[in-house]
């Protein structure tokens, strides 16, 4: 076993593991945790009770997926020691402006659906104490709050507990509706369902298991971990891995329970969030009042750790963004895990934009034309994340040894191209008509 000393900052041991170990796993939870959200969970429900098991191989594929983009950005942050920013502007200043625009717009309606979505399920549970919109604001203050205050050591410590509240929660399900496991491992063969737009349907599926924006907060949880250089990389992807069979087991569980509870009852629920409540209710019809609560307690867990998550990771990019943008200069991983981006006044001043003006969207609606903004940015980020990381990690940015090989080309280049059309797809379903 490695000889450590004690950060005094993380909390963390800050020398380097002769070999990988469990025992140094964390920020693969965080991105975990925050990547899944109340979103993913219904619509591979909703990807169940239409479809059965006949599409568990995509989200088998979507985790593999996104294994490959989390640790093309950990590996850039671990093998140059500068951050995923400081790569995107080496590219040339339309990676800023891109940035720019998407973590202000992005922030300002993410903000207000991330506490509607804890909201909802503290509601079904409490319903008499306070209204939805209220509820929502008092998840907002509560988390903004708590990152305020606490460190990546501390974070991470709570976020692991919420993540074995998501993790005994969904299993529970999936093994009470009882999976016909013969259908399941026949699931794990590529077929396409036999409906219209089947193919776009089983691409949105893969593209949208375990996180966009927060794949590319997984290299600064990294180095807020403690983890700044190659000596951390076999860490870093056994880390990452344990990330993606977290989403995996989350995902295949929501996808047994709609296909067994809903597919073969031939029930259909609504897309979105409120989708989840729904559910509670059937499986309060199903198996009782005590099995729904349950349920609504794993709900919050998911919606709330996505919250949490989005508040620190993001937060984290923005403060980099802006020391970036006032001339700083490159940004080391070092200065990350020293906790001193998260003491920065841009880190705060994101916070505050993530809580304080998507209070308003929650009282006044969301605009119209704001929201088709929202889903275009939202779409293009994933296409732009794949893309940068391959010219980023096949250039002499990226020291020799730590470039791209054939797999991880082949991956991203996958990744690529199936977020691109995911992002076509989106655009072109768009209203403009009305939005001009």
């Amino acid at each position: 076993m490695a000889d450590t000393t004690d950060n005094t900052v993380t909390g963390e041991a800050s020398s380097v593991p002769r070999k990988a170990s469990w025992r140094y796993i964390g920020p693969g939870i965080v991105v975990a945790a925050t990547g899944v959200g109340a979103g993913d969970l219904v619509a591979t429900l909703i990807a169940g009770s239409n479809f059965g098991y006949t599409l568990l191989w995509a989200a088998v594929i979507g985790c593999l997926v996104k294994i490959s983009l989390a640790e093309a950005a950990g590996r850039w942050h671990l093998s140059t020691g500068r951050t995923l920013f400081d790569g995107w502007a080496s590219l040339g200043r339309w990676t800023t402006w891109f940035f720019a625009v998407y973590v202000v717009v992005w922030g300002f309606v993410y903000g207000a659906a991330a506490m509607s979505s804890s909201a909802l399920p503290l509601q079904a549970l409490f319903p008499d104490v306070m209204d939805l919109k209220w509820w929502a604001v008092a998840c907002g203050l509560v988390g903004l709050v708590f990152v305020w205050f606490n460190k990546y050591a501390v974070f991470e410590k709570v976020m692991t507990v919420l993540v074995g509240v998501m993790f005994v929660v969904t299993v529970y399900l999936a093994v009470r509706v009882t999976p016909n496991l013969a259908d399941a491992f026949a699931g794990l063969l590529p077929v396409l369902p036999d409906e219209n737009d089947s193919i776009l349907n089983t691409l949105g599926l893969i593209g949208g298991v375990g996180g966009t924006i927060t794949l590319a907060a997984y290299g600064y949880w990294v180095n807020a971990k403690g983890w700044t250089d190659t000596g951390w990389m076999k860490v870093m992807r056994l880390d990452n891995r344990v990330a993606y069979l977290t989403t995996g087991i989350f995902v295949v569980a929501m996808l047994f329970v709609g296909a067994e509870l809903l597919h073969s009852a031939n029930v259909a629920i609504a897309s979105g969030d409120k989708g989840l409540i729904q559910l509670s209710d059937i499986l309060e019809d199903e198996y009782g009042s005590a099995t729904a609560k349950f349920f609504l307690i794993g709900f919050f867990a998911t919606s709330f750790t996505s919250l949490i998550g989005v508040w620190h990771g993001v937060s984290l990019m923005f403060a980099d963004f802006v020391a970036r943008f006032r001339g700083q200069g490159a940004q080391k991983g070092e200065e990350v895990a020293s906790g001193a981006r998260e003491r920065s006044w841009p880190f705060r001043a994101y916070l505050l934009w993530l809580t304080f003006p998507p209070i308003v969207l929650l009282f006044q609606g969301q605009p119209f034309r704001l929201i088709i903004l929202y889903g275009v940015l939202g779409a293009a980020f994933l296409p732009f994340l794949a893309g940068t990381l391959i010219w980023l990690l096949n250039s002499a940015r990226t020291p020799r040894e730590w470039r791209n090989g054939p797999l991880s080309n082949g991956m991203l280049a996958i990744a690529g191209l199936l977020f691109l059309t995911l992002c076509v797809k989106q655009i072109w379903d768009q209203p403009w008509g009305d939005f001009f």
